[in-house]
Parts: structure tokens; sequence; C-alpha cells
């Protein structure tokens, strides 16, 4: 894991190489302070001249300058080393994201999704700024003053390294109790984001049930578990740094007592004990830091180990190496003994062909369940059959490109998604460079037009989150113009007209009908009026296809497209005749 989180400053070694450079210039001029110290003392004081004590205190002042913008080096060069792979990681992740498939997502949390991107990409972040950086110059310092103390005196060198080992287990100890610690600590802060992110997209269920106690209880006690974890791990972090420095203490106090009685004994001069001293006070400030530095080393970890498990995941759904790029599409769509399961789970849907020629409408008629939207989902490859093939003018889908399948699908679905943008820009999502002129015909097609105008900023008037201004017939109206604009070859509409009003919908389905001239269409319907148009009628029951036909021979047959028939839309038609009824009877009266 460390490997990789290294590999990834391959991109930066320039700027990482200059922090590099930094630390050890700073180390090194750190380090030549105590040898002036200690010419201080064995010459300068010793023999009493203001001369010497003049040069050794401009030679500190000079190193010290230069020890000061060598750290101010290092500090710019390791911010901007951890922010351009923080940026790189929230690219990269980001467009993974983006390009796997909908049996990932279906799994995936977004709250925990997001958690990733900030919480597990700043301890990424941090890991570098915080524990690498600082880790080369603990090592850096450690094996400087190694060098020093043995040429100084190689007995004081040897009680000196003698907290190495000390302090070596005392951080394998923490870091192994730190590592599950901070692992529990990112997958809360994961749960956190996702009940945050449930509770305030459903506002509106929330206020509506009166359960914002509930909501407030159950963040309370997400969010009290996180408090415990960090609080654990601040505690075990907590303990380091004072053993670490207790053991540093006590080596200094063993260097004062060795080096004392051999200065006593005149083996050493008490500027070199004196030079010891300070070699070891300049360890302190690395060992200050290396509890931080376990912690964050853990943390970094911890972070790694999430990021990389979604960049690992591989999309199940991906072009094949010699797909072909769609260029042109007349739109026969055939679904040839098609079997399919979600995951590992129970097959949905079985043995399923339907065989759909340009200009054809076939609609998709069944109970909650039937397996209506899953073949839908199938046409452009959201999700790959486990058996059979889904063709395109005799083309399995499989071995095209999917960003050129997707191009001559459109798609209105009973769920709309608007983007928190204005209206033109919802309406032109599909099409970049899409015109004006192109955006006004597709909202007039849509019956959109002139509600737009009548907005406060016309077609720049945002709409809110998922199109929070905007009603259910209106955000449909939106997806339809959107769809219409996209000009696509086949045409999938998924309950469309199921969140309007009769009079919305006998607007919109008018513009549906024109724009569905020479298009393939498939259809799960709900209004009469769809069902009765279209050219074939698939009826499905628990994932098979039961009954095929159009609307009239299937009637004849009076089986389950009869009793559905009977249920669901012999209403519509009866009050249907009666509205024609009224108006026959009001045109007479006129």
């Amino acid at each position: 894991m460390y490997m990789r989180l290294v590999g990834l400053l391959r991109p930066h070694w320039v700027a990482f190489l200059g922090s590099v450079l930094c630390v050890g210039l700073s180390t090194a001029f750190a380090l030549i302070v105590p040898q002036l110290l200690a010419w201080v003392v064995d010459v300068g004081v010793r023999n009493g001249r203001a001369m010497d004590l003049i040069i050794a205190a401009s030679a500190i002042l000079g190193v010290s300058i230069l020890r000061g913008l060598a750290a101010y080096g290092q500090g710019y060069l390791s911010q901007a080393v951890s922010n351009l792979v923080a940026y790189d990681l929230r690219n990269s992740i980001y467009s993974h994201l983006q390009h796997l498939s909908f049996s990932f997502h279906d799994e995936a949390e977004t709250g925990n999704l997001m958690s990733r991107m900030t919480v597990d990409i700043e301890a990424v972040r941090n890991f570098y700024l915080l524990a690498f950086l600082r880790a080369i110059i603990a090592l850096a310092t450690f094996g400087a003053v190694t060098v020093i103390l043995l040429v100084l005196d190689w007995q004081l060198a040897l009680v000196t390294l003698i907290s190495v080992p000390l302090l070596l287990f005392l951080s394998n100890r923490v870091a192994h109790r730190l590592r599950p610690l901070w692992a529990a600590v990112q997958s809360g802060s994961g749960d956190l984001g996702t009940i945050m992110q449930e509770s305030l997209s459903g506002v509106r269920v929330v206020k509506s049930f009166a359960r914002e106690d509930f909501e407030i209880d159950k963040f309370g006690r997400t969010n009290y578990s996180l408090r415990e974890l960090n609080m654990a791990a601040m505690r075990t972090s907590a303990w380091n740094q004072p053993l670490m420095i207790l053991v540093l203490n006590v080596v200094t106090v063993m260097v004062i007592w060795v080096g004392g009685a051999a200065v006593i004994n005149q083996r050493i001069s008490l500027g070199t004990l004196f030079a010891v001293t300070q070699y070891v006070l300049v360890l302190a400030t690395p060992v200050r830091t290396f509890g931080f530095m376990v912690t964050w080393f853990m943390r970094g970890y911890s972070g790694a180990e999430r990021l990389f498990t979604i960049l690992d995941t591989v999309s199940t759904i991906q072009d094949a190496p010699d797909a072909q790029v769609l260029e042109q599409v007349k739109g026969r769509v055939r679904f040839e003994h098609v079997s399919f399961a979600y995951g590992t789970g129970e097959e949905v849907l079985h043995d399923i062909t339907v065989d759909a020629q340009p200009g054809q409408v076939t609609a998709l008629l069944g109970p909650t369940g039937a397996g209506k939207s899953t073949i839908l989902n199938l046409l452009p490859r959201f999700y790959d059959v486990k058996e059979g093939a889904v063709t395109i003018d005799g083309l399995d889908i499989r071995k095209a490109t999917l960003s050129s399948l997707r191009r001559h699908i459109g798609f209105v679905l009973q769920d709309v998604f608007l983007f928190n943008a204005t209206l033109r820009d919802n309406i032109a999502y599909g099409i970049e460079d899409a015109t004006e002129e192109q955006i006004i015909n597709a909202a007039k097609m849509a019956r959109l037009h002139d509600f737009a105008l009548g907005l406060p900023d016309g077609y720049d008037t945002w709409v809110g989150e998922r199109g929070v201004t905007l009603s259910g017939g209106q955000k449909q109206r939106v997806a339809i113009a959107r769809t219409l604009l996209l000009d696509p070859r086949i045409l999938v509409l998924d309950d469309a007209t199921s969140s309007v009003d009769m009079e919305t919908e006998y607007l919109i389905q008018q513009a549906l009908d024109a724009v569905m001239q020479g298009r393939t269409t498939f259809v799960v319907a709900s209004r009469l009026r769809t069902v009765k148009n279209a050219d074939q009628i698939m009826v499905l029951e628990k994932g098979h296809i039961v009954e095929h036909g159009n609307h009239e021979a299937l009637l004849a047959l009076g089986g389950a497209y009869t009793r559905l028939y009977d249920l669901q839309l012999r209403e519509q038609e009866e009050f249907e005749a009666r509205m024609s009824e009224s108006q026959t009877d009001w045109e007479v009266v006129s």
C-alpha cells in the first residue's frame, strides 16, 4: 500500500526531489550549529578572544538564515506535492466512478463515496505532508547525527543509539493498535456521510412524517460512535509522544553522566560534550513528532486502502477490444432468447425474445416486478445479459462502443433527474454545442416553451437541486425536451407520462407521437392511449413474456392482457368516452 502511495509521486518527481533536497540542506545546516557551539566552547571561551566569538556568532546567524530558506523551500514544495497528488487522486477517482457500471452504483452508498472523495483523500494528502516527508527528515537527521556522534566519540554515540530500538518498538506497538482504529474512523465517517446525504435528500419525506427527532437521534448515535473511535485513536496516539520524549530525556541524562566523567578524566573536551548534548537535542525534534507521524502513517494507510478499493474495481460493462462505432442506425432491435439476473441473484428475465422493427412502438405491460424496466436497462448496456443477445441492426450491442451505442438511444424515465443548473442547461445536457434554435424547438415539441417564457429569467432560470422548483409534469417535459434534442433513432419511455395530468399528458403524447415516427420505441405504459397505439404489446409476468400481439388481438385472447386491461386501463377508456360524449353534446348545444 505504501509503495502505491509513493508511486503517486511519479508525475511530480521534480517538486518532490526539490523538497527532499531542501530537507537535506535544512538538516545539514541544523547539524552545523552544534559544531560551531563546540568550537566556541573549546576555542573562543578558552582563549577569551572577542573576535572568535563574533566570528562564531556571525557563522551561526548565517547558517540559521540558510536553514530558514531551506525550511521555506521544504514547506512550500511539500505542500505543493501533497496538493498535486490529492488533485490527481480526486480526478482519477471521479473519472473512474463515472465509468463504473450500474452494478457498482447499485451497491455503493453515495454518502460513503463522498466521504472517500473528501475525508480519505485529505488523509492521503496529509500522509505526504505530515508523515512521509517528516519520516525522511527523521531518517536524515538520525543518520547524520549517528555518523557525527561516531566521529566525535563512539562511546557517547553508543549511549545515544540505545534509544533507537526502544523508539522503534514503541512506534511499532502504537502503529499496530492505531491501524484498525483509523480504519474504523474512516468507515464511520462514510456512514455519517450516508446518513446526512439520505436525510437531507429526503427532507420532504422526513418533514411529511414528522420524523425530525428520529433523524436527529440516528445521526447523533452515529456521530457519537465516530467521536468515541476518534477519541480512542487520540488516546492511543497521545501515549506515544510522551514515552518517546521520556526515552530521549533518559538518554540525555546518560550522555551527560558518561560524558561528564569523560571530560573529568580528560578523555574528551568540554566542547565535544556540549556538541553531543546539542545533537541529542537535535534528535528531540523528530522524536517529538514521531507519534504524530505514526498517526498520519496509519490514517494515510486506511484512506489509501479505501481509495484504491475504488480504483481497483473493474467495471463489468466495458468496450470490447474490437468494439465498433455505431455511425448510422436504422433501428431494428432484437432481444434473442435473453435471460438476466442481477449479480449472483435469481434470474429476473427468462428467455425473452422481442423483434422491434424501425418505426414500431413496442409497449411493455405487466405488474410491478415483472421485468419491464429491466428489459429497457439491457438495451443501452446498463447491464449485460447472462444468456442470449441484444442486437441493433443485426450487431450484438456488446460489439459496439458504449458511447456510440448510447448516443442513438434516448431515455425519458419516470424518475426524472434534473441538475442544479438553468433550464437551458438541463435541456441541452446531451448536446454540448446545441444552438438556441434547437433548444427552443425541442422545448416547443415538449410543450415547454410557453412555460419557459413565463419564468422570471426564461430559459436562464435556475431549476434548483433535482429540479425542486418545478412540478412533476414540468420536470417530465424538461426530460422529454432533453431527449428530443438528442434526436435518437431509438426511444425508451419508461412510464414517461405517469407524473402528469390528463391535459398535459395529451399534449406530451402529441409531441411523442410526432417524434416516434420512423423511430424504434420501447415504452412502459400505464396510459390507455400509449397501449392502444402500440404496434406490438409484450405482456410480462415474473420475467416471462406470456402474451404478445396488438391491442385488439390480445383483448380477443381474454387472457393476462385482458385482466391487466380491466384492472388498469378500462376505467381510462370509459372516462375518455364520457369526456368525448360531453364534448359532442356541448358542440351540439353550441
